[in-house]
């Protein structure tokens, strides 16, 4: 044998392709580790765009790689964000195709509650520095609801404590929409819950929330972390009914209490914080009813009495009249003389004019006004030739466009026009009656569809006896003749003969049909 053939002399070593090597590597991983459980701190994430997730967990030496199926996403549990310190569950693999190892992930869990604590904080300084928690963007809460929406579980004591306080405080109506409080599923049903009652339409059959409640008993951390979870406060901060935040005990904060519009130390305070106490606001009323009437009862006795001090003050009605009398005396003794003179003046201006009109200044004032006549008369003439040639000039000329040539021609391009709309109008006509004709062709077949006949030819019958239509077993048997319509025709029981289709009755009624 040449040695080209055999590289390693006398060796018994097997050959493996790079498949079954990398297949041999894959199944002793498998089998050995299994199932694992591995603690490190997450670095890189990535989720792809067809669903699957991929992240690297590390310590201060090395670094694993881990992927998670679309599938597996949703039972994940937590999502693992950068720098979260977790412990990761899943079973080891090996990918030839890249000649490595990895984790393939099913469940994540924070690695203690100084990561959930760590985690809490990056994210209060996320949303800080968006301006959730800004006091200017938060709502007062109305007054007096009509309706309250509360987001909390139906097992356990919130919701009865809630709707007890808040029968004894001012009955108000109502919707809860159950959620779990602590779990994977927490979160997501929280905020479908928070989205649905705003997606409600006011004065709709299902009414909206005028004030929303998300409340939830004490607990660890671990078990307040639905709350927590950024998709949640963003969702508090994003609706547009107020919320108030009620979630664990007075020590217990969560990241929905900061984006709330109020936050409630426990779930009983926030149905305190929702409406006021019935019996209070009815003594309020009744003090303010009190105080307005006798504030209304004083200021009329006030103004009364002022009124009296006002009337003292003015002086006698005759005193008041006194000096105007004694004026119109004065004046009336002073008219008399004051038109005589004035007749008097007038008489001597009247003659002081008068003896200037002499016969001779109106002849002259006359002859003026007859020259200036004259001389407008005479322009007035040529004007008026003017103007009439300059009109049967435009007469002439308008005449002339109107021979009969013309007019045939306008007479015949409208005839035309008038046989083109005719033509139109008929063919509009045909098209709008063979429409009309298929639309009754068309009732026609759904009322021979729709009538009893055609049930008829599928092999039902209808029973009469004594004229009537008998739907019942009973009638059939008090009957004293029967009578059974087929499709071609009806037949008489007892040695009748059939009649024809034609003279088929009134249609049966429902159910006649067997």
């Amino acid at each position: 044998m040449d040695l080209l053939d055999d590289p390693v002399p006398g060796s018994n070593t097997p050959e493996f392709s790079v498949s079954e090597i990398a297949g041999k590597v894959r199944k002793l991983i498998e089998g050995e580790l299994g199932w694992v459980r591995i603690k490190g701190e997450v670095g890189r994430v990535v989720l792809a765009r067809s669903g699957h997730l991929y992240f690297d967990l590390k310590d201060d030496r090395n670094v694993l790689s881990c992927m998670t199926w679309k599938g597996q996403v949703p039972g994940l549990g937590t999502m693992p964000e950068e720098g979260m310190e977790v412990v990761a569950e899943g079973r080891m693999t090996a990918s030839g195709f890249q000649s490595k190892f990895s984790l393939n992930a099913e469940r994540i869990a924070i690695a203690g509650q100084g990561a959930l604590m760590a985690l809490l904080e990056k994210r209060k300084k996320a949303l800080a520095a968006e301006g959730l928690f800004d006091d200017a963007r938060k709502r007062p809460l109305p007054y007096l609801p009509d309706v309250i929406g509360v987001v909390t579980s139906m097992q356990g004591a919130v919701i009865r404590d809630i709707l007890h306080r808040l029968r004894d405080r001012f009955p108000r109506k109502v919707l809860v929409w159950p959620v779990a409080v602590q779990g994977a599923n927490c979160a997501p049903e929280v905020v479908r819950a928070i989205q649905g009652f705003n997606a409600l339409s006011p004065g709709g059959a299902m009414p909206r929330p005028d004030l929303l409640i998300v409340a939830r008993g004490g607990g660890s951390v671990e078990d307040l972390w639905g709350f927590n979870e950024e998709v949640v406060a963003r969702a508090a901060a994003a609706s547009d009914i107020p919320v108030i935040s009620a979630v664990g005990h007075e020590t217990d904060t969560t990241l929905i209490d900061f984006v709330s519009d109020r936050r409630a130390p426990t779930p009983t305070a926030a149905a305190e914080m929702a409406v006021p106490v019935r019996h209070e606001l009815l003594a309020w009323v009744e003090q303010a009813g009190a105080r307005m009437t006798g504030s209304v009862s004083g200021g009329m006795q006030r103004r009364e009495q002022r009124l009296r001090d006002l009337a003292r003050a003015l002086p006698r009605a005759d005193a008041l009249v006194e000096v105007p009398r004694q004026r119109l005396d004065v004046t009336g003794g002073q008219l008399g003389p004051a038109l005589i003179a004035g007749v008097q003046r007038r008489k001597v201006k009247l003659s002081e004019v008068s003896g200037s009109l002499r016969p001779a200044t109106l002849q002259r004032s006359i002859d003026a006004e007859k020259r200036r006549l004259r001389a407008l008369s005479m322009r007035l003439e040529p004007a008026l030739a003017r103007v009439a040639a300059a009109k049967r000039e435009r007469f002439e000329t308008r005449a002339a466009r109107l021979t009969p040539a013309r007019i045939a021609q306008d007479t015949t391009r409208k005839s035309e026009r008038l046989a083109d709309v005719t033509t139109r109008m008929q063919a509009a006509g045909q098209r709008q009656l063979q429409t009309l004709h298929r639309k009754l062709d068309a009732m026609d077949r759904l009322r021979e569809t729709l009538s009893y006949k055609a049930t008829l030819a599928r092999g039902y019958a209808v029973v009469r006896g004594g004229g009537e239509v008998l739907t019942t077993k009973a009638d059939a048997e008090h009957a004293s003749g029967l009578e059974i319509e087929f499709v071609d025709g009806r037949l008489k029981l007892g040695g009748g003969k059939a009649t024809g289709k034609k003279g088929a009755g009134k249609p049966p009624e429902q159910g006649s049909l067997f």
